[in-house]
């Protein structure tokens, strides 16, 4: 087994929660690498002060060129709003750092092309956080799917909704500010949870149209302030385009739905792909099972199939057990770190530099849509 340590650029929620992956590490069997968080580097005193209870820590810092610069840190989780992510993950990459980027991977498409042009110069390894697709259910979706079991395929969606935004009274942060999310707005928050499984499986997006939606256009400057902040970033992204293969010729409708503003969904994520011959479905509002469609003869049938809490990569926990958002992080870890150690075999893999930069394309050409109403290629 070799140990891996981890420094935390940006040290809040998913900062938090990658500390504690690393302390429930042995709910996984026999996986090659060990790692722990030994350094995190935040601007902010109180972020900091709560990693001081982790027992592997020997680095808190307000400098992120810190833990670039650190030899002694092998590997690096960069969490911080998308207008750094171009300066920081060129900086890592040119020091030679392997790391996992937070979406969007750049706070627009030039951004993710320079990231992705320092990266592969640079030679390092690293993979973009995508966690959703981790969930048993969804990685039986995902291999039925590319079983080829649907035939010619019909249609195919793909969608994160929750409603963190549905409060009005909601302070203002920075994912509402253009400047620092970005002007694809939701798309960069939560675009890569649909494009991931998507772009795996090889549909190819064409011909994009995008509805996108400004719903709430200002918000307080704080909690109960009656000072109000304009937010002119997009709350609710609906991107319809045409997917391809290479198996067939003839393209079909493909539906990315990214919402902060989708009432009765706390935190979903959804895929449907629809064929000829066969469908399947998950929903993270039922993570007990997923769905498969199949024709015998005339009749059509839609059943549910429980897999169970079989991952990835194996857990002491039995299959009878229910898996979970917590679970689901600790999976895409344990295949970023064995991808990384060269030991993930045939296992469902993170979310690729190439994928989030053809994310991105979407995401720009769907900015371009909106702007010009009309189908942008």
């Amino acid at each position: 087994m070799t140990d891996v340590r981890i420094g935390i650029i940006g040290g809040g929620l998913m900062g938090r929660e990658l500390a504690a992956i690393c302390g429930r590490w042995l709910h996984l069997v026999d996986h090659p690498v060990r790692p722990s968080v030994v350094a995190v580097a935040d601007p902010n005193p109180t972020a900091l002060a709560w990693f001081e209870q982790v027992p592997t820590i020997e680095t808190l810092t307000d400098s992120w060129q810190d833990l670039v610069q650190d030899p002694s840190v092998d590997v690096l989780y960069i969490a911080v709003p998308h207008d750094l992510h171009e300066e920081i993950y060129i900086a890592a990459a040119q020091a030679g750092k392997d790391f996992l980027a937070e979406k969007p991977f750049g706070i627009d498409l030039a951004a993710a092309n320079q990231i992705a042009r320092a990266i592969e110069a640079a030679g390092v390894f690293v993979r973009v956080s995508s966690e959703m697709p981790f969930f048993p259910g969804a990685l039986r979706a995902y291999e039925y799917a590319r079983s080829g079991a649907l035939g010619e395929i019909i249609e195919v969606r793909s969608g994160f909704l929750h409603s963190s935004d549905i409060d009005r009274a909601k302070p203002i942060n920075w994912k509402r500010r253009a400047h620092v999310c970005g002007a694809i707005g939701v798309m960069g928050d939560l675009g890569m949870h649909v494009a991931h499984v998507p772009l795996r499986l090889g549909y190819q997006p064409s011909s994009v149209y995008a509805l996108l939606e400004d719903i709430v256009t200002e918000r307080p400057r704080a909690a109960g302030s009656a000072e109000m902040d304009r937010c002119d970033t997009w709350d609710n992204a609906l991107i319809t385009m045409r997917g391809r293969t290479d198996d067939h010729e003839r393209g079909f409708p493909m539906l990315w739905e990214t919402k902060r503003i989708a009432p009765g969904n706390m935190n979903t994520w959804i895929f449907e792909a629809i064929g000829m011959d066969g469908g399947v479905r998950f929903s993270t509002r039922t993570p007990t099972y997923f769905e498969r469609f199949r024709r015998e003869g005339s009749e059509q049938i839609w059943e549910q199939v429980q897999p169970g809490n079989v991952s990835a990569w194996p857990m002491v926990s039995g299959a009878i057990f229910e898996f979970g958002f917590a679970d689901a992080l600790l999976q895409m870890w344990a295949s970023f770190l064995a991808e990384r150690a060269g030991q993930l075999g045939d296992r469902f893999a993170t979310a690729t530099v190439a994928e989030a930069v053809a994310a991105h394309r979407v995401f720009d050409a769907a900015a371009r849509s909106a702007a010009e109403l009309r189908a942008v290629d």
